[in-house]
């Protein structure tokens, strides 16, 4: 976005508070700089300032009808780029709609730039939603309109994204028996023109066509199970002679969790994921950022067990295993421990991990594969004392030696402090400082000044 499209997303913002008689405005103001010294390359110094802005206006002439916008905005204090397309300056409309609930049934409509979030996926949509309650605990919803669409670097990419993506639209039927379960079928189509219907058939598919199962089932207080299918049902074209699946799945995702209660301090928590990228463009709806062309599977499993005491101790356990059809297995596991002092106004954390990853697969054919395993150990702390909050974060991860991609180090780590004072009910300012190494840059400081605000005219515990 242009910065006189940011001036005017900001503009609107402000004179849209004369259309409500209740408004609430809320916003983030942060100053960043960071300084990075990445071996083979000048030392450069970034000081970006962000604006976030968003406004929430009720009872626009009756009391079902609202507005909501929320946006941002960035520019260089000093001049340098901070996009990957070169520009200095930018920002971004995440949502702008109308909203009018209904007095009956639950029921709703959405007009403008929404975010839908279903059994198929979370997807950002400039048109028109609505849902509404029916008889015997059944609901159903519906969407409609473009795509919100993300620019890429390649301009020639850029070009089939966007007439593949011409419309999207999806809907889903639900059941629901109060306190015990939820079952939704939903159904989404991102898009009319795949790429073998091109003038110029193009090899790489953005489209979608996808049908999804999820479940949400609480038999008793003690157990919980909750996580979804998406069936891909679109037609693709065949795969070329020596591809890695000539057959891929059908199945684009499941991701289901289930969480046992093991009397009053024990929990345990186990999850499955299994993702066909060919199908499900790696588990987004952002397909500009994920290669549709890479056959690749993932499968992941693991759990985690979770001991809280009456005396303000938790200690959990963690496992996962990882398989990425491409680049092999990885394993994770590790402890993690908290404790909460004085009612809370001091907390203090530590924990430790270890990442196997000795097997993994690369395209160089000098050196096929390469360990990305390597040790983790945390340790944090915060601090409440009246309007002042203070903490400390400190992490740090070993490796494996002879890794190409981490600028020649072994040892990675990184420590940041925080401190914020909240001046008044509706206003917040904090102050971040952290310095580390990261695989990017050898040496790198940043600092961070935030302020959080909230003003309006919406009466307490209104909407």
């Amino acid at each position: 976005m242009k910065r006189q499209n940011a001036v005017a997303l900001l503009a609107t913002l402000m004179t849209a508070s004369a259309w409500g008689q209740e408004v609430s405005l809320y916003g983030t103001t942060m100053a960043q700089m960071w300084k990075e010294a990445t071996p083979g390359f000048d030392k450069a110094t970034y000081t970006p300032a962000t604006q976030y802005l968003g406004i929430d206006a009720t009872k626009l002439g009756s009391d079902n009808l609202s507005l909501h916008l929320f946006g941002w905005g960035q520019a260089d204090l000093g001049g340098q780029s901070t996009f990957a397309d070169g520009s200095k300056s930018g920002g971004y409309l995440n949502y702008g709609y109308l909203q009018y609930r209904f007095n009956q049934a639950n029921a709703e409509i959405k007009a403008g730039r929404f975010t839908v979030n279903q059994s198929t996926g979370f997807e950002q949509v400039d048109g028109v939603s609505a849902r509404t309650d029916l008889r015997g605990g059944f609901t159903v919803s519906a969407f409609a309109g473009k795509p919100v669409l993300y620019k890429v670097v390649d301009p020639t990419r850029q070009t089939d994204y966007e007439i593949q993506r011409d419309v999207i639209f999806g809907t889903r039927l639900a059941w629901r028996l109060p306190k015990v379960m939820e079952v939704g079928v939903s159904y989404l189509q991102d898009g009319t023109t795949a790429a073998k219907d091109l003038t110029y058939p193009s090899k790489t598919d953005y489209t979608r066509k996808q049908m999804g199962v999820d479940v949400s089932l609480t038999p008793t207080t003690i157990f919980d199970v909750s996580g979804r299918t998406i069936f891909d049902v679109a037609t693709h074209p065949a795969q070329g002679v020596g591809a890695k699946d000539q057959d891929p799945s059908r199945i684009a995702e499941h991701d289901y969790t289930a969480t046992v209660k093991l009397g009053s301090q024990v929990a345990l928590t186990g999850n499955y994921a299994e993702r066909n990228f060919f199908a499900y463009f790696a588990g987004t709806n952002l397909p500009s950022l994920f290669k549709q062309d890479e056959n690749d599977m993932f499968r992941g499993w693991g759990g985690k067990l979770t001991w809280t005491t009456a005396a303000s101790f938790q200690a959990s356990v963690d496992y996962r295993h990882m398989h990425r059809q491409t680049f092999g297995e990885t394993n994770r596991g590790g402890i993690d421990l908290r404790w909460d002092f004085s009612e809370k106004t001091v907390l203090l954390g530590l924990g430790g991990h270890v990442v196997n990853a000795t097997n993994t697969g690369f395209v160089d054919p000098a050196a096929p594969y390469r360990s990305l395993s390597y040790r983790e150990a945390r340790a944090w702390t915060m601090v409440t004392r009246g309007k002042f909050v203070a903490s400390l974060d400190a992490i740090m991860q070993r490796y494996d030696s002879g890794n190409p991609y981490l600028a020649g180090l072994k040892t990675l780590y990184e420590g940041v402090g925080s401190l914020g004072y909240q001046a008044s009910e509706n206003m917040k300012v904090s102050g971040d400082l952290s310095y580390g190494s990261t695989p990017v840059a050898k040496h790198e400081t940043r600092g961070l000044l935030k302020a959080e605000y909230r003003f309006g005219t919406a009466k307490k515990g209104g909407q």
